[in-house]
């Protein structure tokens, strides 16, 4: 990468930390592992930092592994500062997500960041996803590329959810916006949820719609976690009672799209934004009632939703010393 498109993508994200920048998420408190979460599958594949604070998820041949938040939270934000496996990662999966899938089984919320790794050589894509009440065939999901190479350093991934938005971030990037409104109904997220962060092997669909698999010739795949942050209205299991921390949530800074930062997200969305059910005409000839359709962003996709070709600004390959872009990173 040269010094000319590095400069535009530093001007980035020295505008981004002004205007929403570490102090967005400055007023969250950091939990510990022990404190706020515990170990949900993979046998010694969960391995924990001295620090107390960091935690290692592995995948090898045998298993995968994940954890999960020591409580249920009607509302909350959901954050951690994640680095992905590097080199060939094609069929692994790395998902930071909430559900109550194992309370509702058919009748679950969800909302995903899913990473879906690749052949040596091609980036990180990753994709977000919102469920309300079982509504798995009305999948809200969205596809994207990096601005950078989420296995050089860690950043922060975030998931905002409250009884009226929610909010992904990347950094402090707000990336996506689900605005609730009447027409959604049950579509809307809305029973209390768990925290989980997993690997696993999704080789039948992950990369290229399963043409490449894991190769267990490169085990074991590493996620790593730092720096978790739960801010949210925790309940009791039974009777389902949010504690105090709602009123705070929806008052909080990152909990609002400022001007500022949807020019941020726009131009996020216009750079690296691949996939779109919104403009999925061929699955969804009226749009969900949360959808906006921007002419000039339409004009952009294809009916099936996805980029066309020639669409996108962002070009970018990957060699052994990280990610070299053929134009700017304006976003």
């Amino acid at each position: 990468m040269t010094i000319t498109t590095k400069l535009p993508l530093l001007c980035f994200l020295l505008c981004c930390c002004y205007v929403s920048g570490e102090t967005l998420f400055s007023n969250v408190t950091t939990r510990s592992f022990e404190d706020g979460y515990s170990h949900l599958f993979g046998d010694g594949n969960l391995v924990r930092g001295d620090d107390g604070k960091s935690v290692r998820l592995l995948l090898d041949r045998y298993t995968g592994s994940g954890f999960i938040s020591s409580d249920l939270y009607k509302y909350g934000l959901f954050s951690a500062k994640m680095k992905l496996p590097s080199e060939y990662t094609a069929g692994v999966v790395v998902a930071f997500y909430t559900s109550n899938g194992d309370v509702f089984e058919k009748t679950h919320d969800e909302l995903d960041f899913e990473f879906l790794g690749n052949i040596y050589g091609k980036e990180w894509r990753f994709q977000t996803n919102v469920y309300g009440n079982g509504s798995t065939n009305r999948g809200r999901e969205e596809r994207y590329t990096l601005w950078f190479d989420p296995t050089k350093e860690f950043h922060r991934y975030s998931i905002l959810w409250t009884a009226n938005n929610i909010i992904f971030y990347v950094d402090e990037v707000p990336i996506r916006e689900v605005v609730r409104s009447d027409a959604m109904g049950g579509d809307y997220p809305s029973k209390p949820m768990s925290l989980y962060a997993t690997i696993w092997d999704a080789s039948s669909w992950a990369t290229s719609g399963g043409k490449y698999k894991v190769n267990y010739k490169y085990a074991p795949f590493v996620s790593e976690y730092t720096d978790l942050l739960l801010q949210g209205c925790s309940v009791h299991p039974i009777q389902q009672l949010p504690d105090s921390s709602c009123a705070e949530l929806e008052r909080a800074n990152y909990a609002v799209v400022t001007p500022q930062r949807r020019t941020s997200m726009t131009k996020f969305r216009h750079n690296y934004m691949y996939y779109s059910y919104c403009y999925d005409t061929l699955r969804y000839p009226v749009a969900p009632p949360e959808c906006v359709r921007i002419p000039s962003e339409q004009s952009r996709f294809k009916d099936s939703g996805r980029l066309k070709f020639g669409a996108h600004r962002r070009s970018k390959r990957r060699t052994r010393a990280g990610f070299r872009t053929k134009d700017h990173l304006d976003i």
